[in-house]
């Protein structure tokens, strides 16, 4: 199978004054283990709450089986930086930002992607430009609720601590707001 067009089809309606032609593009990966382009599609299935589509595929050339994942392109959000330089949204890095806070950490990467996922909902549910700091901040209250020590890493790189007060300061913050561990 080619990565090449599969099919055609006219339509011809009022807001079409003439016969468009219309093409379907297949949708082909090339394969990770041998960049064949020749593969098929061996289970479909929702990710991410439905936002996306995590298909398993086999390559027919080499047989191997990889995952590929389909989001919907949408339509960017810029973010505003502190310098005033505007960027796009990118889910990537606050991704890496919190899997460095949380490395060595106890939390699952289901759990990290879940986070993410809630921060990219909450900055896209703006619908307009955000501000670098209002994305620090949702993040910064995601970790709070998955992790502190996360957290308090994440705040000493987003706020710039400079010394050893900055951290006691940050933590006696996040003491007076947590409620205190059961004993069990």
């Amino acid at each position: 199978m080619s990565c090449a067009v599969t099919r055609s089809w006219s339509v011809s309606t009022s807001s079409f004054p003439r016969t468009q032609d219309f093409r379907a593009y297949t949708g082909c990966v090339r394969c990770p283990y041998c960049a064949a382009d020749d593969d098929r599609v061996v289970d479909s299935r929702l990710a991410e709450d439905g936002s996306a589509i995590r298909r398993r595929r086999e390559c027919s050339v080499c047989h191997q089986r990889f995952t590929t994942f389909e989001r919907i392109d949408e339509v960017g959000v810029m973010v505003v930086k502190r310098s005033g330089e505007r960027e796009s949204f990118s889910r990537s890095k606050i991704l890496s930002g919190v899997r460095a806070a949380c490395k060595n950490r106890p939390v699952e990467t289901e759990t990290l992607e879940s986070l993410v996922n809630g921060i990219e909902d909450i900055v896209r549910a703006a619908g307009r430009d955000v501000t670098s700091e209002e994305v620090g901040l949702a993040t910064l209250n995601a970790l709070r609720l998955v992790d502190d020590v996360a957290y308090v890493r994440f705040a000493s790189v987003y706020k710039g601590f400079a010394d050893a007060s900055d951290f006691a300061r940050e933590v006696g913050n996040l003491v007076k707001s947590t409620a205190p561990k059961s004993r069990a």
